[in-house]
């Protein structure tokens, strides 16, 4: 991999912790800086393309904003249809996250994964099932996992202690 500019470094410390709740958060990073809005956008595009910054994105706070329910539905669809049927389903506005996972025979026979966030267990019940009859999946095996506690959520480290970038 290319070395990192001066100005990369700056912009990767710069976003580790997140960007400003600000209207203009490029903006605010630039001032920080002593850069330009411009060149910090710029930095982030560029950095994204050489593959520096694989995914950019939100992290939300579920349970600051009233989202008790943090449910990991997990699905044994046929292997053949599990692209079609996850691509259906992360369409779904209450679906965060849906990815595919190698099944771990005899114990774990999902293979689709979906998490659903909702007020309470119930909620979140019921969303699951409206994704099954929805898809026409009600046939298909799946269970309703619930987390017990909160992780921290964080973004990507890139030059942290100890981190050269």
């Amino acid at each position: 991999m290319e070395r990192l500019s001066e100005r990369e470094r700056t912009v990767l410390g710069l976003i580790e912790d997140g960007l400003p709740l600000t209207v203009r958060p490029y903006r605010a990073l630039a001032e920080q800086a002593g850069l330009s809005e411009a060149a910090v956008i710029e930095a982030i595009g560029t950095l994204a393309r050489r593959g520096v910054i694989k995914r950019f994105g939100l992290v939300v706070r579920h349970h600051e904003l009233g989202y008790r329910a943090n449910a990991m539905v997990v699905w044994d669809v046929p292997d053949a249809e599990v692209g079609e049927v996850g691509r259906l389903m992360a369409t779904f506005p209450f679906v965060t996250l849906c990815y595919r996972r190698p099944r771990r025979l005899p114990d774990w026979p999902y293979n689709l994964f979906c998490m659903i966030h909702a007020k309470d267990h119930a909620e979140a019940r019921a969303l699951a099932s409206d994704l099954a009859d929805d898809l026409g999946l009600g046939d298909v095996r799946h269970e309703t996992l619930f987390s017990r506690r909160r992780f921290k959520q964080r973004g990507a480290r890139y030059c942290g202690p100890g981190r050269s970038a």
